[in-house]
């Protein structure tokens, strides 16, 4: 099950009200998210493949199983991506 697509032409930046990018993540950076994230979720593993990138706040808010963290103290650096 992947992130409705109607969900994601709708959903904008927190921090700039920009665009967001759907981008698929480094392997090292996906690995470090399902960690972090792993507490969570009880009966299941975390699943993060791709996160939301924005150009103008240079952030990118991962995607967890399938739900976009849309916290701006949650997000990514864009560098940290490789962007």
């Amino acid at each position: 099950m992947a992130v409705d697509p109607e969900l994601l032409e709708i959903l904008v930046c927190p921090k700039s009200k920009g665009s967001l990018e759907l981008i698929e993540l480094p392997q090292e950076t996906r690995a470090a998210l399902v960690d972090k994230y792993r507490e969570h979720f009880r009966d299941e593993e975390p699943v993060v493949e791709e996160g939301l990138f924005c150009a103008e706040s240079q952030l990118v808010y991962p995607i967890v199983s399938d739900i976009p963290i849309m916290l701006i103290d949650e997000a990514l650096p864009a560098a940290s991506v490789g962007r």
